[in-house]
């Protein structure tokens, strides 16, 4: 297992573009802590992030997970590209030839996959106490780690969407289709839903219902937008009187549909690669 790692870490840092665009990922990823410099003023109204709440615990998990999952399309480039080139540089068919079978080599792919989704999740969690405990208004242990549930998501979200990247690698063979297919996915998943709640079902919850077994969509669902959960957007809603009644706890429902696609993703790239004449 070690080995299959080391060949495809060697594979990304050897590539110029696919080492630029991790650094950049992971760098951008601690830019969150620049939230809490913003301060400004809109007339008398004064804006400081820090002093809304969104620093505290445990409310601060949810927020930086939501904003670091929005950067994993940095890594999804990495993870698409690294498969187009092996196809580009023959690598996919020299590694065959020194032996390395090809579910082996969907074996590397996959473990190379969950070691961004780990190392984005570690990054993300340490983040989170620095900034947390440098901010927070509340600093018990019980409170500090009662929503670590989030975390758990950010990384299944991160393995599902990689795993999804890593197929269209394979189905399309070229970085630049892969990802427009990916964006042509994401179009047709949203036009769906809105046909499926606006339309077919405008007075229930049953589109919702289906359209959250969508690879995409699900994946969306393991953590919701948080801003609507501050306090202050809270008092702004009752006081125009609108009530706030969503729902931002992470379900094992969602959790267990990614996970299925994701094992649906690597049996799908395998069966692709074990059929395709290389």
């Amino acid at each position: 297992m070690n080995r299959l790692i080391s060949i495809e870490l060697q594979k990304i840092w050897k590539n110029k573009a696919s080492r630029i665009l991790t650094l950049t990922y992971f760098i951008l990823l601690s830019f969150i802590a620049l939230i809490a410099s913003i301060k400004f003023d809109i007339g008398p109204i004064h804006i400081d992030p820090s002093e809304m709440g969104i620093f505290n615990f445990p409310f601060i998990w949810q927020f930086n997970t939501y904003v670091a999952a929005w950067l994993k399309f940095f890594l999804a480039i990495v993870i698409v590209s690294m498969m187009a080139n092996e196809y580009s540089y023959g690598t996919l068919k020299q590694n065959l030839i020194d032996g390395l079978s090809k579910k082996e080599f969907i074996l590397s792919k996959f473990l190379t996959v969950v070691l961004f989704a780990l190392g984005s999740t570690v990054f993300v969690f340490i983040m989170t106490l620095i900034l947390g405990y440098s901010f927070s208004s509340y600093t018990e242990f019980g409170i500090v780690f009662s929503d670590l549930d989030y975390l758990l998501a950010f990384f299944v979200k991160l393995t599902g969407f990689f795993s999804f990247c890593l197929f269209l690698g394979i189905l399309v063979k070229r970085s630049a289709f892969a990802l427009g297919f990916l964006l042509v996915w994401s179009i047709f998943e949203w036009i769906l839903k809105g046909i499926l709640v606006f339309k077919v079902f405008p007075n229930s919850n049953t589109g919702s219902y289906i359209t959250q077994f969508l690879p995409l969509e699900a994946m969306s669902n393991l953590i919701t937008e948080p801003f609507t959960r501050l306090s202050i957007i809270r008092s702004i809603g009752t006081q125009i009187g609108v009530e706030n009644t969503k729902d931002y706890a992470v379900h094992i429902l969602s959790i267990v549909i990614v996970l299925v696609w994701t094992l649906l993703f690597m049996l799908f790239s395998y069966k692709l690669l074990k059929k395709r004449d290389l």
